[in-house]
């Protein structure tokens, strides 16, 4: 059974240290529900440690980037998405843009982002692998779990599928 973020909501509110992030994202990729563990990347403008990011992420995590909500140019794009998807990763988060849209709606991989924008990032490798972040109202830590699905994106210190009396996440 897939659980959904409203099903973990109704569960969990209240009862675990639940976050509910705020941003209002978009989806870009062709899958709509994920969930895994938080990797974390701070940049701006400059996407240099998000291709680090994923091509050292765990299989199964989530990679989340706080580009500073930044609209002036795109942090990923179809060849780090594709990327992103050989190398096993359930989903991207960016605080930021995206670009070649029509490419990132083919990856099956979850991707969310505040928009889109055609412009390419800087190289200079400028930010911040793996630090706790803040945006949408959510600590982003790494190793917490992030759910996401059409509903919204929680965020749980502990794997909710394995407390006693919860129901299976197979996202």
């Amino acid at each position: 059974m897939r659980l959904k973020t409203a099903d973990l909501c109704d569960q969990f509110w209240g009862k675990q240290a639940l976050q509910l992030c705020q941003t209002n994202f978009q989806n870009y990729g062709a899958k709509m529900e994920f969930c895994g563990s938080v990797f974390t990347v701070k940049v701006f403008e400059d996407n240099v440690l998000v291709r680090t990011a994923i091509e050292t992420a765990k299989p199964g995590s989530v990679l989340v980037v706080d580009g500073e909500a930044s609209r002036n140019c795109a942090l990923l794009g179809g060849n780090l998405a594709a990327l992103a998807q050989a190398n096993g990763m359930s989903g991207i988060i960016i605080h930021g843009c995206v670009r070649d849209v029509a490419e990132l709606a083919q990856i099956h991989l979850g991707i969310l982002a505040v928009g889109s924008c055609p412009v390419k990032s800087r190289k200079d490798g400028q930010g911040e692998l793996e630090r706790v972040l803040n945006f949408g109202g959510v600590t982003w830590t790494p190793g917490h779990i992030v759910y996401a699905d059409e509903d919204g994106v929680v965020v749980s210190p502990v794997p909710l599928e394995e407390l006693p009396h919860a129901k299976s996440c197979n996202i």
